[in-house]
């Protein structure tokens, strides 16, 4: 059952319309990325009545980013990935993958991907692929890095033939965890730290041997690529904002000893937006909270730098960052008031969430003359309006794409 559909339901159940359903883009957990300055949107959930309801997976949302309009995007094919939760989408090459997940039935490891280049999408389950898959988890991470997905962590479920071959230091068992056949342990669920690489050209999996100081095993954290360095930060199971990059060439980790970090955090999201620097933004906080505060980190320096911004009003978590024009971090979709309540019995989420829908922008460098001109041109077009038609076509559909972007959204520039 879809969002709109649940909430239809709700409002027979009470004789009455009801509510409007919530709109389609409001959403978190969801995957997304920018290609050609178009934000693409799959996937996700919102709460309708007080329940999770997938959204569906037989479309995409597109949002031109020059002038902030919304298209959806019909996926068709027999193999939709439907009901799918905790997943990692990646894009690569046109291409989108997605990977493992929970579904209806419960934790998976399959795989599909739409070449979204085609002017007809369709699904496709990915059956063929060699060597072996890795188990099924989510909460997991991907780099993207010479056409290959390189997943990291996750929590998932091993049997007890998996876990008997897998370190301790590489799968933790959750305590009161487990699923039983008579009186014999047959599975365990867990925290890992694996990584696993999917090659897209021969559709192949492996298992790079890694060496150094591996990240502990865990979910809901952040991941990024810069140059041939994947780069992880926090998570679950983690009470530090802990930042570890691992080589992808000789798959050495590495961590960074950090005098002065950022809160301990999950569920943040970590965007590379220069070749030495890293943009944190939000998550859930070690106090059970959802955070509005941004930070920088340079590879270089091995710093942490505050970044100031001016809406403090829109803290977020599961959502999405993607790098957009100019270096701009494109925030998207999340929670605004995620609550997890914490005590020595039980962790509690809060029934109520406030699901987004709105772009966020952060700028994280100067911008041209040109793209100032834009901006100003496009939040004030009525200032301009006879020096307009002096312009030549092409530079005016341009300027007009922007103030449609302004009159359609809201977005937050940030320095």
């Amino acid at each position: 059952m879809d969002a709109a559909a649940a909430a239809a339901a709700e409002g027979e159940e009470e004789g009455e319309e009801g509510p409007p359903p919530p709109s389609p883009l409001m959403r978190s957990n969801h995957t997304a990325f920018i290609d050609d300055n178009t934000l693409y949107v799959w996937g996700g959930y919102q709460v309708v009545a007080g329940e999770d309801v997938m959204l569906p997976g037989d479309e995409i949302w597109l949002c031109d980013l020059d002038s902030g309009t919304w298209e959806r995007r019909e996926i068709t094919g027999d193999d939709v990935p439907r009901d799918l939760a905790g997943f990692c989408g990646s894009h690569v090459n046109g291409t989108l993958y997605i990977f493992a997940g929970c579904d209806t039935v419960g934790y998976t490891n399959q795989m599909f991907s739409v070449d979204l280049s085609e002017p007809r999408c369709s699904w496709k389950h990915v059956t063929d692929a060699k060597g072996t898959t890795p188990s099924p988890r989510n909460k997991h991470t991907c780099w993207v890095h010479r056409d290959r997905l390189i997943y990291f962590g996750g929590y998932g479920c091993k049997t007890i033939g998996e876990v008997r071959n897998t370190s301790t230091s590489n799968f933790i068992v959750e305590e009161m965890s487990w699923a039983m056949i008579g009186n014999t342990l047959f599975r365990c669920w867990g925290w890992n730290n694996e990584v696993h690489v999917f090659d897209t050209q021969t559709a192949t999996w492996t298992k790079p041997q890694t060496q150094g100081p591996a990240p502990a095993p865990r979910g809901c954290h952040a991941s990024a690529l810069l140059g041939n360095r994947g780069y992880i930060s926090g998570g679950v199971e983690t009470a530090e904002f802990d930042m570890f990059c691992i080589d992808l060439d000789t798959w050495t980790w590495t961590k960074f000893d950090l005098s002065c970090s950022p809160l301990g955090r999950s569920m943040h999201t970590m965007t590379a937006v220069s070749d030495h620097s890293l943009f944190v933004y939000g998550g859930l906080g070690r106090d059970g909270s959802t955070l509005n505060d941004a930070w920088q980190f340079s590879t270089v320096r091995r710093e942490w730098t505050r970044m100031t911004h001016p809406h403090k009003d829109k803290p977020r978590v599961c959502h999405t960052a993607s790098l957009g024009n100019d270096n701009d971090v494109v925030v998207f979709g999340g929670s605004s008031n995620l609550c997890i309540l914490i005590d020595p019995v039980a962790v509690l989420r809060s029934p109520t969430q406030n699901h987004c829908r709105d772009v966020i922008i952060f700028q994280t460098q100067p911008y041209s003359l040109f793209r100032l001109c834009e901006d100003v041109i496009g939040k004030h077009p009525e200032r301009f309006a006879k020096q307009l038609n002096w312009l030549p076509s092409k530079l005016r559909s341009k300027v007009d794409k922007r103030v449609s972007f302004f009159s359609n959204t809201t977005p937050v520039l940030t320095a």
